[in-house]
């Protein structure tokens, strides 16, 4: 299929019983692309990347890579779920073994441990290979994660939501880290979020997910930032300004339209009126 895009969705769509969660899904990605998909919380965002990850089978439409269509999981696809999903019972090193094990059965032991060691160097895991998930903190457990699915070397890579279970502090760390192990393989990367500020810092192109049901996806929205992206210059760039304000207006005004009563529950959006501080505090506030 000569042309055909690396990735693609074609006329997706699922439902649960009498509920369609989406609808006409048409997507296209190209080789080595970054890209976002934003959206409100129930808007449909995990259901569309299970069916991605071949997860879950559409009851409409395709789900292509390199022209092949996607019928159930395989080791193409590298998935990264928000609940870390590591066996408990393994070590950090263990985890990430275990993938390399199913892929590349026939590795000698010395080949499978300097792979392995390889990507959990890259996510800075080195002096914790020989812990176990319950001696790890949320954002390291999160980073074996992204370790034993890049250390199978799939041609893309599916993060649901990742982050989102952790601190804003941690949150930061790794988004940086994503980004810096990005800039090196320059896999094909999906993120879904509801952090707009987070789509924009990591990725090529954002599309926000309509609210369902039977939601679709919205216009491409390009990011014209520079690589790498240095959070503190970012945050000062009017192009970024620009960008989330674009972003952040059409989902409230999606959120709106599905449900006039909505206040955007579930959805990460930027402070764009903040708060005077030199105003004088009310009572209720003051005490």
């Amino acid at each position: 299929m000569s042309g055909a895009p690396f990735f693609e969705l074609s006329g997706v769509s699922k439902a649960f019983g009498a509920t369609e969660v989406l609808s006409g899904i048409e997507l296209d990605l190209d080789e080595g692309e970054f890209l976002a998909i934003v959206g409100f919380s129930g808007s449909g965002k995990t259901t569309l990347i299970s069916l991605m990850a071949g997860l879950l089978e559409p009851d409409a439409g395709e789900v292509r890579l390199q022209g092949e269509r996607i019928t159930g999981p395989g080791p193409d696809r590298g998935v990264v779920f928000q609940n870390y999903s590591l066996l408990p019972w393994l070590t950090v090193f263990g985890n990430v073994e275990l993938g390399v094990r199913q892929v590349f059965r026939d590795w000698d032991a010395a080949r499978r441990r300097e792979h392995v060691l390889r990507y959990i160097d890259l996510v800075n895991l080195g002096p914790a290979r020989d812990k176990r998930p319950a001696e790890l903190s949320g954002g390291m457990r999160q980073r074996v994660s992204v370790a034993r699915a890049l250390a199978m070397d799939p041609k893309i890579l599916l993060l649901d939501e990742p982050l989102s279970a952790l601190d804003a502090l941690t949150r930061a760390t790794l988004q940086d880290e994503i980004e810096r192990i990005w800039e090196k393989d320059r896999k094909t990367v999906v993120l879904i979020t509801n952090d707009v500020d987070e789509a924009i810092l990591l990725a090529d192109r954002i599309v926000p997910l309509r609210p369902g049901p039977r939601a679709s996806l919205g216009p491409d929205f390009r990011v014209p930032l520079a690589r790498p992206r240095d959070r503190r210059a970012v945050n000062h760039d009017p192009a970024f300004k620009k960008l989330r304000n674009e972003i952040t207006q059409y989902l409230v005004a999606e959120g709106r339209r599905a449900s006039p009563n909505a206040q955007g529950v579930g959805l990460s959006l930027p402070d764009l009126e903040p708060a005077d501080l030199r105003a004088p505090r009310s009572s209720s506030l003051a005490r």
